[in-house]
């Protein structure tokens, strides 16, 4: 009976394979909405539909880290490093993303609506079918940028550095390019009703429209 009340408990303890605890902590970092975790070392992390709405991760490192599918909205991420970082179906609605560095960023059907991007490095980031309508990305770095049939209905680009960017498809109605640089862009097929280019550099641009036309 002793032995069989042992492989029991042994049973009980053993964990679930794939299960997740409510919460985890990572470099005294404690996972979860609301968090405050300033210039946290989160490299590399794998944090994939965590929950960190509204929380403060300013500075920290998260550069390759998974956040896919992951809710960010509200969050504070100014500054933060998402160099290489999977941020696949990931929400960051109304985050505050100011002079973030997401360059080689993976953002594919990421939900950035009204984000705040300000000065944001983006380059060469895929962006593809991402959802951006009304974000401020005003000077935002944005080189080679995929945004392949991305929403960015009624966004801020003045400033925005653009060149070789692929907005094929994109939706741009609304959208202020004044000052942008857009050399070598591709805007095939975007729909541009509404969108303004006061001043913004257009040479090579495909889909822009000519100079007389802005």
């Amino acid at each position: 009976m002793r032995f069989l009340f042992a492989a029991i408990l042994a049973l009980c303890v053993v964990p679930i394979a794939g299960a997740q605890t409510a919460d985890q902590t990572i470099d005294r970092c404690r996972i979860r909405p609301g968090a405050q975790c300033l210039s946290a070392n989160l490299r590399g992390a794998a944090l994939a539909k965590t929950d960190l709405t509204r929380a403060d991760l300013s500075r920290s490192d998260l550069s390759g880290a998974d956040l896919s599918e992951a809710r960010l909205d509200r969050a504070k991420l100014e500054r933060v490093d998402f160099q290489r970082a999977n941020l696949t179906q990931a929400s960051l609605e109304r985050a505050r993303v100011r002079q973030a560095n997401l360059s080689g960023a993976t953002l594919v059907r990421a939900n950035l609506s009204a984000a705040d991007l300000q000065g944001a490095n983006l380059s060469e980031a895929d962006l593809s079918d991402a959802v951006l309508s009304g974000a401020s990305l005003r000077y935002a770095r944005m080189g080679s940028a995929k945004l392949r049939g991305a929403n960015l209905e009624r966004a801020d680009l003045t400033g925005a550095d653009l060149r070789g960017a692929d907005l094929q498809g994109a939706d741009l109605r609304g959208v202020r390019f004044e000052k942008a640089n857009l050399q070598g862009a591709d805007l095939t097929g975007a729909r541009l009703e509404g969108a303004t280019f006061r001043s913004a550099t257009v040479q090579t641009c495909t889909g822009c429209p000519k100079p007389s036309a802005q």
